[in-house]
């Protein structure tokens, strides 16, 4: 049965990181005059504004619009699957908790994005030479560290 009361403190770090998250990207589009705009700060590492249409490398970014409503209709029912998972957790599954809440707030970050924008704002951009990675936002962060708890999380459970 699921405990959406228990789960309060994990819905709270996803609006911590929804949080963080919209004010980053505020800050870098009020900062930023245009796209692709780039500031170094070190040999290594950038502010540039990019807009992604697409997913995770801008994955279909060049497919006409349809993908916006595709990666919505996605993130929003990712999200509603998300937070009743973590209604659902035991309240010793600390690790599992803390994915999940991390991933949702992610999720809701960039789904906020593609509702109200059209695309998502990303800004950290990391570099060796003339190698860039993709860019990328606090909710990626969000996302990514998420899913690295629930990989180590079921990897240190014992049969």
């Amino acid at each position: 049965m699921p405990n959406f009361i228990h789960a309060l403190r994990w819905y709270a770090l996803a609006l911590v990181v929804i949080a963080i998250d919209l004010f980053t990207k505020k800050a870098i589009t009020d900062t930023f005059e245009y796209e692709g705009q780039s500031q170094p700060y070190t040999f290594f590492f950038s502010l540039s504004l990019h807009y992604n249409h697409g997913a995770a490398f801008s994955f279909l970014a060049q497919e006409g619009g349809w993908q916006r409503w595709f990666f919505m209709a996605i993130a929003g029912a990712v999200s509603l699957g998300l937070g009743y998972w973590l209604a659902r957790l035991p309240r010793h599954k600390i690790i599992e908790a803390l994915g999940l809440s991390l991933v949702l707030g992610g999720a809701l970050g960039n789904l906020y994005d593609r509702v109200t924008l059209g695309y998502v704002v990303d800004f950290l951009l990391f570099h060796w030479g003339d190698a860039y990675f993709p860019a990328f936002n606090v909710a990626d962060m969000a996302i990514c560290g998420g899913a690295a708890a629930l990989v180590w999380d079921s990897l240190r459970k014992k049969g």
